[in-house]
């Protein structure tokens, strides 16, 4: 490469740090609701240790998507209002968008798999947003998002490798941490949620700035372990197919940049729990915690009953990332189980 294309080249773009978290609960606040912190002791007890839980299920739109979203809608300015915005989501984040948008009075357009739960698609428009739907395994969702936004001139908002995504996002760390701090336990190990990585960035972030001994580990499904593959190996992994899990929340194809970026020097390792393990967690949390939590987010419960970590006379902080199951499903596994 020349010096003249050398210089050309596009730098990567800054990484967010525990400072632009502290500054996106600022910018949160009063908006998105801070979620307490739940010790059941039952689940201590089956454990042998204490189980602190972060019900993310609770949050404005049902997950911790509304975060990120608003963060990053927040700081568009007046020229963005027309064409509004653009994103593409499985759902949690689809409906995080449509709500900060509505909030906002701007008009957004949402690229959603064709195999979305009917509650996360409805919901979604329910706030106001136009659903495109496409076919997940032969589409390419970012392509049909970028297309739409030309054509809008709308500004697409990224379900995870954006630094204001992940900022807001952190949020949700950084409230867990302060208010570990303030009842004074000092957590031996956090579990978070992955798909693309975003929540599992920003919550290290605030993790690190807080607790940074802690061990911080991603949860995911089997055969979309790309997380655990990727921090093993140093390197992004992708994964084989794009469905086949009834975690429809964490279906990424592999890590982002940014997030994994964040994530590979902060995160101790990954763990991955089976569909069976996480139906046992949902009707678990149901039956037990008295919370609705949809499979995708009832990773990090499902690997603690499941054994996955080793919590013995330990402080195990889990978070509970969303609550949009669809009712049949939900209700098969309640009944199951």
């Amino acid at each position: 490469m020349s010096p003249a294309a050398s210089s050309k080249a596009k730098s990567p773009p800054a990484l967010p740090g525990y400072d632009d978290v502290q500054m996106a609960a600022v910018r949160i606040a009063g908006k998105a609701l801070r979620t307490p912190i739940i010790e059941n002791p039952a689940l201590n007890d089956l454990v042998g240790g204490r189980v602190l839980i972060k019900p993310e299920c609770l949050q404005r739109t049902g997950s911790f998507k509304f975060r990120g979203a608003f963060n990053r809608i927040s700081q568009l300015g007046l020229d963005a209002r027309e064409g509004g915005v653009v994103a593409y989501s499985s759902g949690n984040h689809a409906q995080g968008v449509a709500a900060a948008a509505q909030l906002k009075d701007m008009p957004a357009v949402i690229v959603m798999p064709e195999d979305t739960p009917e509650i996360k698609v409805s919901n979604t428009a329910g706030y106001g947003a136009e659903v495109v739907q496409y076919d997940r395994g032969s589409e390419d969702r970012e392509a049909i998002a970028k297309d739409l936004a030309k054509k809008r001139g709308a500004v697409i908002v990224p379900p995870y490798d954006d630094a204001n995504i992940i900022a807001g996002q952190g949020t949700a760390g950084l409230e867990f941490a302060q208010d570990l701090s303030a009842r004074g336990v000092s957590p031996n190990a956090l579990l978070v949620p992955a798909g693309g990585g975003g929540l599992l960035a920003g919550t290290s972030l605030a993790f690190e700035g807080l607790f940074p001994d802690t061990e911080i580990y991603s949860v995911e499904p089997e055969d979309f372990d790309d997380h655990l593959r990727s921090l093993k190996s140093g390197k992004r992994r992708k994964n084989k197919q794009a469905t086949g899990s009834v975690c429809d929340a964490l279906l990424s194809a592999q890590p982002g940049k940014m997030t994994f970026a964040i994530n590979q020097p902060r995160a101790t390792g990954g763990l991955a729990v089976s569909d069976d393990e996480v139906r046992l967690a949902v009707a678990y949390a149901f039956r037990t915690l008295k919370l609705v939590v949809e499979p995708g987010g009832a990773v990090c419960l499902a690997a603690v009953l499941a054994g996955k970590l080793d919590c013995k006379d330990r402080n195990i902080a889990i978070v509970l990332s969303g609550g949009n199951v669809d009712p049949g499903l939900f209700s098969e596994i309640v009944n199951a189980h």
